[in-house]
């Protein structure tokens, strides 16, 4: 029997075959759901649709706040749909309140085009603290997006961090964002997350803008001849566009299929997501461990007493973790 508000694995599964968005969603919601009891039919459903999965573009598109992310992907998205005649699915990380631990953005309702298109799934999560600001569980939607028949995934992250190319770690394709004209050009983007994008697009290119976005453009493309060739041999182009017009969106897309093409031929795609799928687990397994740690009971008695210690320094960080882990025993 079914937990109240839940289907069964079969109607999760039959319902993701036929592509029903209602019951992705409620799929989505199952697998980031945080009870228990949720767990073990949310790692029976994954295993089933495992076959169907695979099969999609994944993208993540990142970049500062103020940059145009949901605009752009809104643009990009609706070009996916009507151009090539292709669904594509949009996973929207929002930031957390520190309250309630719930999105406060709400980028659906910032994408208008794709909000209120049949072709389109638009799923927003918060990112309640995870590293790289992603949801948890972006991973799983994507491969449930996959399952149900959606061959474009794009992922939003929440903006440029020291460890936002988390997100390159569940993507084929990691598209970073610029915005012209805010200042110095280079020094508002860190290195490491231009190392491992596979295409820089400047946004907002109209107008009095454009001049600026043209200067932008020969820095970037100066600072990209200085980083080592990739191990793919791919070198990032950089781009320009604008949601506003539409122009260089379709550009975009274009350098997204000519990179899968690539990667696919040459078998980078596959070894990178064998990569990626290998490293989601070592994640998992620390999430795991440390719920399991928090959970126990010793430690649960014990802890508060340790970190008010330490608080105090009466002491050292490293005495009370050795004691909280001997908790738990072997």
């Amino acid at each position: 029997m079914a937990r109240r508000g839940r289907l069964s694995l079969a109607e999760y599964v039959d319902g993701i075959g036929r592509g029903d968005r209602v019951v992705l969603a409620r799929a989505v919601t199952l697998v980031e759901s945080t009870l228990p009891s949720d767990a073990d039919l949310a790692t029976a459903l994954l295993d089933r649709l495992l076959p169907a999965t695979g099969q999609s573009r994944r993208v993540g598109i990142t970049g500062v706040p103020g940059v145009g992310k949901s605009t752009f992907i809104d643009a990009l998205g609706m070009h996916i749909i009507r151009e090539r005649g292709e669904r594509v699915a949009v996973l929207t990380i929002d930031p957390s309140s520190a309250i309630s631990g719930g999105s406060i953005l709400g980028d659906k309702t910032r994408m208008e085009a794709l909000s209120n298109e049949r072709a389109a799934f638009v799923r927003p999560s918060a990112s309640r603290g995870h590293p790289g600001g992603v949801a948890a569980h972006t991973r799983e939607t994507i491969l449930l997006c996959e399952a149900a028949g959606y061959r474009n995934v794009l992922v939003e992250t929440v903006g440029v961090g020291q460890s936002e190319t988390v997100v390159w770690s569940m993507t084929d394709f990691f598209l970073l964002l610029i915005l012209a004209g805010a200042g110095d050009e280079l020094q508002g983007v860190k290195r490491g997350i231009m190392e491992v994008a596979d295409a820089l697009a400047i946004t907002k290119v109209d107008g009095a803008n454009r001049s600026r976005a043209e200067r932008a453009r020969a820095e970037y493309r100066s600072a990209l001849r200085l980083f080592p060739v990739a191990v793919d041999a791919w070198r990032p182009p950089v781009l320009m566009t604008s949601a506003l017009t539409g122009e260089g969106v379709a550009d975009v897309w274009r350098t997204v299929l000519e990179h899968h093409d690539a990667m696919s031929a040459s078998g980078h795609l596959q070894h990178r997501r064998s990569r990626q799928a290998v490293d989601w687990m070592h994640e998992l397994v620390g999430l795991e461990l440390i719920r399991r740690f928090q959970s126990h009971p010793a430690v649960a008695e014990r802890l508060p007493q340790l970190e008010e210690e330490v608080a105090r320094g009466q002491m050292v960080s490293r005495a009370a973790a050795r004691e909280a882990l001997s908790l738990i025993g072997e």
